[in-house]
């Protein structure tokens, strides 16, 4: 499969948002309720215990950032596909990435459709970076892969939680992405790594394509000093 051109790239962004975001000693994270180790320890518990199939070894399925930062040591990865769920941006992302006043959009799985990612067999014991973000819920459920299906640990949006977005109009999430800068860097860097990694992998996500294109767009517009978006009023209700 001929491999496609995306219009977003890292001048782009690095036009758009020059400076960086210092977090004031507040850390990356600020402005986003993050778990202590205690409570993601006792989460991922609970999810472990119902583990199907009495498997000794964890899957843990990937489909964002993870797929090309894992950030933990495996065993094995597999490319995978699951059914039910779709890859969307649908998480506010007020710290890391943004900030309060101009959050984010974070990927997500959401409800339908299907996704195309990379099933890891974990190696170590470090499994609560998505868990810690309060913006996740995990559910057990099976990886189609070329050597045989497997049972997975993805994290799914949690559509009761106060990130949850909604389906916001493609516009809407470009316009986010566009705007948003926080201390671990531009939220338009973290799709362009996410769309990247898919491409390389003969992944065709339409709504990822879209969504470069149209931060793209919007970029190539863009000064320093006009990456100002109106604030939307409360954000943290979620959709």
């Amino acid at each position: 499969m001929p491999k496609r051109s995306l219009t977003l790239d890292a001048a782009l962004i690095a036009r758009a948002h020059p400076h960086p975001v210092t977090p004031d000693g507040r850390g990356p994270g600020y402005g986003m309720a993050l778990m202590g180790e205690a409570e993601a320890d006792a989460r991922l518990d609970a999810a472990l215990a119902e583990q199907p199939g009495g498997e000794d070894s964890l899957w843990l399925f990937a489909y964002g950032a993870l797929m090309w930062r894992p950030e933990f040591p495996f065993s094995e990865r597999r490319e995978a596909r699951v059914r039910g769920w779709h890859r969307r941006f649908c998480l506010w992302q007020p710290g890391f990435r943004g900030t309060p006043d101009r959050p984010g959009v974070m990927l997500a799985l959401d409800r339908g459709g299907q996704c195309r990612g990379l099933a890891y067999r974990i190696a170590g014991e470090d499994r609560r970076r998505e868990m810690r973000g309060r913006g996740y819920a995990s559910r057990w459920l099976v990886a189609e892969t070329a050597e045989g299906p497997v049972p997975v640990l993805a994290f799914v949006a949690d559509r009761a939680g106060a990130r949850y977005a909604g389906r916001l109009s493609d516009e809407a999430i470009a316009a986010r992405i566009a705007a948003a800068c926080g201390p671990t860097g531009p939220s338009a860097e973290y799709l362009l790594n996410t769309v990247a990694a898919c491409e390389a992998m003969g992944i065709r996500d339409r709504h990822l394509f879209a969504m470069q294109a149209l931060v793209a767009a919007r970029l190539a517009g863009i000064g320093p000093d006009q990456n100002s978006p109106t604030p939307i009023p409360g954000w943290g209700r979620g959709g």
